[in-house]
């Protein structure tokens, strides 16, 4: 009983987690073009922007990632044997690369929040791609435990990234011509 309330836990701090990984980028890509606005405009956006980036962040995201890297820790404990299998291996690697991703956004968030801006709004939509991409390495190998068939899963991610990629460059198009 205890083992489906943890996973329960976990699961939704998995998604809280996502949540905020998933929105934070679009809230930067708002505070990047909102750099290119005149006065005073500029200025009410920014404000408003960044006391929603640091919340998201800072109530949301990070406690969230901790939450569900507390509860993962839990069931790892109660079964110890999913640290033998080669899926479980492969699924820290991806959750690895996910504190990466992370780290990363810290450093963003940061940035923007000093009025430093490294990146452009198309540049952090493609940035944003990088949690999705993630998300969906890791559901498939924790439904389908399976790290044999994660070399097919990661062709399948590569396909899945250059369709995302064309559906960018069509949005920027529509985009580009709807604003003309």
């Amino acid at each position: 009983m205890e083992y489906n309330y943890i996973k329960s836990l976990h699961l939704i701090f998995v998604i809280t987690w996502f949540a905020g990984l998933f929105y934070i980028p679009r809230l930067f890509v708002y505070q990047i073009e909102a750099h290119a606005k005149p006065e005073p405009e500029k200025s009410i956006l920014l404000q408003q922007l960044k006391i929603m980036t640091s919340r998201l962040w800072y109530i949301i995201t990070w406690p969230s990632a901790v939450l569900a890297t507390l509860f993962a820790v839990w069931l790892l404990i109660l079964v110890p044997g999913w640290l033998q299998e080669p899926w479980m291996h492969v699924k820290l690697g991806f959750v690895a690369l996910l504190f990466i991703y992370q780290i990363k956004t810290q450093f963003i968030q940061k940035e923007l929040q000093n009025d430093v801006v490294k990146w452009t709004s198309n540049g952090m939509r493609i940035y944003n791609e990088g949690a999705i991409l993630i998300l969906f390495a890791v559901v498939f190998l924790v439904i389908l435990k399976s790290a044999i068939n994660w070399v097919y899963g990661l062709f399948g991610l590569v396909v899945f990234a250059v369709i995302l990629m064309l559906l960018f460059k069509l949005y920027k198009r529509v985009r580009e011509r709807s604003e003309k």
